[in-house]
């Protein structure tokens, strides 16, 4: 079997800890904070381990950049979930909007479509 060909994502954000405090409210992680590679750019990394590859699915960070923005318009990220509303239904409680409701793909599962804090969209997958 061939390997999943995303080697990263990252997450443009203009107000970090906002982002940090949306996304772990509503998937219930902590992020790595890191000293950024780049001078000038603030980074924090989605859970990854190289003991538990795979387990978190593709490593990525969110990242306040100026030269980056953040758009519903950009490159939209899938998160994986056991049932994609329970998710969902975090969304707006931690200052999102649901853009849809949780909907059948047919064989490849459930998703629904979101906007975080910054303005950026993103889906969530399930399989029920």
């Amino acid at each position: 079997m061939k390997m999943n060909p995303v080697a990263w994502f990252e997450i443009y954000v203009e107000d970090i800890e906002r982002a940090r405090a949306f996304y772990g409210s509503v998937f219930g992680f902590m992020f790595e904070k890191i000293a950024p590679p780049v001078p000038g750019i603030e980074m924090m990394f989605f859970p990854m381990s190289e003991q538990s590859a795979g387990l978190y699915g593709a490593p990525g960070a969110l990242v306040k950049d100026p030269m980056r923005k953040p758009s519903k318009e950009g490159t939209l990220v899938y998160f994986s979930s056991m049932d994609c509303a329970v998710e969902a239904a975090r969304v707006a409680a931690a200052g999102g909007t649901v853009a849809q409701e949780k909907t059948s793909i047919g064989p490849y599962g459930f998703m629904a479509l979101c906007l975080d804090t910054e303005g950026n969209s993103f889906g969530i997958h399930s399989m029920v």
